[in-house]
């Protein structure tokens, strides 16, 4: 059976999706730990990301580094948090997280129903960002 993140990935599951290549897509997350929560998650669905190749690995860091740094830009926050639990979903995901602390990456602290306009908001946001530093894998629409 798929996991809800490949369902995502084909497009059967409505997202926010802010970025896609041939290896991974990034999208934000539905309960957010603070604004800005992204997802970097390969398009091949792998349970634990150590069963990732080196070179996938090497790519989803890469796709959060350039994720993480449009967060800062829009968010301004003290640091950008990484994170791969793999509990939630058994689909390997990178948390890209704008915090000002580390009680942003409890997930006890997760926004069950955020505002759905904040989130667009933040979505378009980014993806300006992103489209200002060049990088050609934004999603426009979606």
């Amino acid at each position: 059976m798929a996991s809800i993140f490949s369902k995502i990935i084909d497009g059967d599951i409505p997202s926010r999706m802010l970025w896609e290549d041939d290896v991974c897509v990034s999208f934000l997350d539905v309960r957010p730990l603070a604004a800005g929560h992204a997802l970097v998650v390969p398009r091949q669905e792998t349970d634990l990301w150590t069963d990732l190749g080196a070179k996938t690995a090497g790519h989803l860091t890469e796709v959060a580094h350039t994720i993480g740094r449009a967060q800062m830009s829009v968010f301004s926050p003290a640091r950008i948090g990484l994170m791969i639990a793999g509990f939630e979903v058994p689909h390997t995901h990178l948390h890209v997280v704008p915090m000002n602390s580390m009680a942003q990456l409890d997930f006890t602290n997760a926004n069950p129903n955020p505002d759905q306009d904040a989130l667009n908001e933040h979505l378009e946001a980014l993806r300006a960002a992103l489209d200002e530093a060049g990088h050609s894998s934004v999603v426009s629409r979606r």
